[in-house]
C-alpha cells in the first residue's frame, strides 16, 4: 500500500510538469510546422513574388488608363482619341475604311 501511495504522490508531483512539457512542445512544434510557421517562409516569399509581378502588371494597366483619361480630359479633348471612342461605341464606320487594332 505505501508503494501505491508513493506512485500517485510521484505522479502528482511530476504531473504539472508532464504538463507544462506538453505544452511547450505543442507551440514549439506549431511554431515549426503550423500554417505561420518557419517552414512555411519559403511558400510565403513565393506568394510574395508572384504578387509583386501581378503588382507590376497592374501598375501598368493603370498607367495606359491614366493616359487616356488624360486624353479625354473636358478642357482639353484629344480630337483623335474623342473620334476613335464614338467610332467603336456606336460603330460609325464607313464601309471603304480599313480599322488596325493597335492592341
Amino acid at each position: 500500500m505505501s508503494r501505491a501511495v508513493t506512485f500517485l504522490a510521484l505522479l502528482r508531483s511530476a504531473a504539472p510538469a508532464a504538463l507544462m512539457m506538453l505544452v511547450i512542445a505543442f507551440f514549439g512544434g506549431y511554431a515549426l510546422i503550423g500554417t505561420n510557421g518557419v517552414m512555411a517562409w519559403g511558400d510565403y516569399s513565393r506568394q510574395l513574388e508572384q504578387r509583386r509581378i501581378a503588382l507590376v502588371k497592374l501598375e501598368k494597366e493603370k498607367a495606359i488608363l491614366q493616359n487616356r483619361v488624360t486624353l479625354l480630359d473636358r478642357r482639353s479633348v484629344n480630337p483623335d482619341m474623342a473620334d476613335e471612342l464614338v467610332r467603336r461605341e456606336l460603330g460609325l464606320t464607313h464601309p471603304d475604311e480599313v480599322i488596325i487594332p493597335l492592341d
